[in-house]
């Protein structure tokens, strides 16, 4: 195989964060700190005052989705640590390899049933209450699960890169429903149909353990992809796009295309058109510029930036939070382990700050999120008529009452 022209960033630990405040480093720290920072009012250093200035905008990653039975790149249990030779694919393979291809689909073949029974958990509905609440105005995730819209439809969701319910088209563009697609590949490949069918009858794909999915022959990475060992991968066989194998589109230059199947439907390689991909900006792919502007759009319209269960390591999301930073809007990082450049996002804060200009904690989403929403209802927090924020109780009483009315 050809040696990659991209280097994968940060497969390593990155280095443990500095707790912020220093109190933070508990539960209870940690949820009065996001407290202030969630309620606080807008802050005085934000360069612009486009957009809500009292408005949150959520920055999330694959972290987020492991309480729901996914794996994700760079946690404890992520997949480069635990697999080292685990890379995804490029996409500059997946378009010119069609072996490259055939492993592609035979592997999210396997992995799509555990992908598509997976539910939205406790943090995207957390996300909800506070949307509810008037705290988050948008989210944009690097996930391609779509929990976020299946759990809060209502708020903004901008998926930075794709999402895997759907192909789509290199040729004509047009999407074609995951679940159909499924479906066609299961009828092209029998006995991966009937493996697949046997590994969920045994359990195989059910459990969460990484080690227990490795003794049973398997290995699970993100985003639908299951690792099995000495496959006859070659063997698998794809479909075609049916819009272009309907009708051949004109190429750019000026020529018609050619789209061939064999006699059940499987592209063949003598085909120039009607490749599907995954509705996902793969490795090494361009994000599109209408996607890029959203992002800096909903960055530019919120006042504050709370990042969840990621590292940003990859480089579209650390430079949203690059922007907050610039912008002068507060950053809070919730997330377990290290995230790539924070300790610039911290600089210079006012001293004796309690998390309204910053907060940064160590833990899970699902663990801190949901005992959050806990303590906001209890203190009274609620959303005016005019869609401005404000606190049933004043700054004193929340102060000397904090800790018991979580106690409580």
């Amino acid at each position: 195989m050809q040696k990659p022209l991209l280097r994968i960033p940060y497969t390593g630990p990155l280095p443990p964060p500095t707790i912020i405040p220093r109190n933070a480093n508990t539960l209870i720290g940690a949820i009065a700190a996001l407290s202030n920072f969630l309620t606080a009012p807008p802050s005085p250093s934000l360069r612009d005052s486009a957009g809500d200035p009292h408005s949150t905008v959520v920055l999330s990653g694959a972290g987020i989705s492991v309480a729901s039975g996914l794996a994700d790149y760079r946690g404890t249990n992520g997949t480069y640590r635990q697999n080292k030779s685990y890379r995804p694919i490029y996409y500059h393979e997946f378009l010119a390899n069609h072996e490259a291809r055939k492993r592609y689909w035979a592997r999210s073949f396997l992995g799509w049933p555990t992908l598509h029974k997976a539910k939205p958990n406790q943090t995207h509905f957390a996300i909800k209450s506070l949307g509810e609440l008037g705290l988050v105005r948008s989210v944009v995730t690097q996930n391609v699960d779509s929990f976020h819209s299946i759990a809060h439809p209502e708020i903004p969701t901008l998926e930075l890169h794709g999402y895997l319910r759907a192909l789509r088209c290199v040729t004509c563009h047009n999407d074609l429903p995951r679940e159909s697609f499924q479906d066609a590949l299961a009828r092209l490949n029998p006995a991966w149909a009937a493996f697949l069918a046997e590994a969920i009858e045994a359990g195989a794909l059910d459990t969460e353990n990484p080690d227990e999915r490795r003794a049973k022959g398997m290995k699970m990475n993100p985003d639908g992809d299951v690792d099995l060992p000495d496959a006859p991968y070659t063997t698998f066989r794809y479909p075609a796009c049916p819009h272009c194998l309907a009708n051949p589109p004109i190429a750019a230059d000026g020529t018609r295309t050619k789209v061939e199947v064999d006699h059940e439907g499987a592209w063949k390689p003598t085909s120039t058109a009607g490749v599907l991909k995954p509705a996902v900006v793969m490795f090494g792919e361009s994000i599109a510029s209408s996607v890029k502007e959203a992002a800096e759009q909903a960055i530019d319209g919120s006042g504050r930036l709370l990042v969840l269960g990621t590292s940003l390591a990859t480089y579209s999301a650390w430079r949203l939070a690059k922007r907050a930073h610039e912008r002068g809007m507060p950053i809070a990082i919730l997330n377990l382990g290290g995230a790539r450049g924070e300790e610039a996002f911290f600089s210079n804060l006012p001293i004796g700050q309690k998390g309204e200009s910053g907060v940064r904690v160590d833990m899970g989403t699902d663990k801190v999120l949901p005992e959050l929403l806990d303590h906001l209802r209890r203190i009274g927090y609620a959303q005016t008529h005019s869609g401005n924020v404000s606190r049933a109780i004043d700054e004193e009483h929340k102060n000397s009452r904090m800790f018991k009315d979580m106690l409580s």
